[in-house]
């Protein structure tokens, strides 16, 4: 590697890329791999705290809130109250199941696409970035 190439510079623009590439795949639905991911983990986790799914997907919890609103303008996810009337708690609504259903065939045709390319190194890459 070039001595002056900044390592954190090349992984956000990997990050980029590979993002475009699932958008790119989910754009028929009107979401983008941010949303999906969001949906994913609030349908295995529900009902799910924005304070847990917030620590759970490494995120803020002001950012995940905001884009949990609109998944829940949109109808595909539902906010309800917990015990705690401070709390909100996620899950996903009918609209939100048929959208990731749709979805998954999607993600999973990236997914295999990547795979080929990433196979011979998956594991090296998944413990580098497991060390960070």
């Amino acid at each position: 590697m070039m001595a002056d190439a900044c390592y954190c510079i090349l992984m956000r623009k990997a990050s980029r890329k590979m993002s475009s590439l699932y958008d790119e795949a989910l754009s028929p639905l009107g979401i983008n791999v941010a949303q999906f991911s969001l949906m994913r983990t609030v349908q295995k986790r529900a009902p799910v705290s924005l304070t847990d799914l917030a620590r759970y997907l490494e995120l803020d919890r002001s950012t995940v809130g905001r884009n949990a609103k609109v998944l829940e303008r949109r109808g595909l996810i539902q906010n309800t109250r917990g015990e705690d009337q401070r709390e909100a708690l996620l899950s996903i609504t009918p609209a939100g199941e048929r959208l990731l259903d749709s979805g998954v065939p999607l993600w999973d045709s990236v997914q295999a696409r990547i795979g080929k390319r990433f196979s011979a190194t998956e594991g090296a890459l998944q413990a580098l970035i497991d060390e960070l």
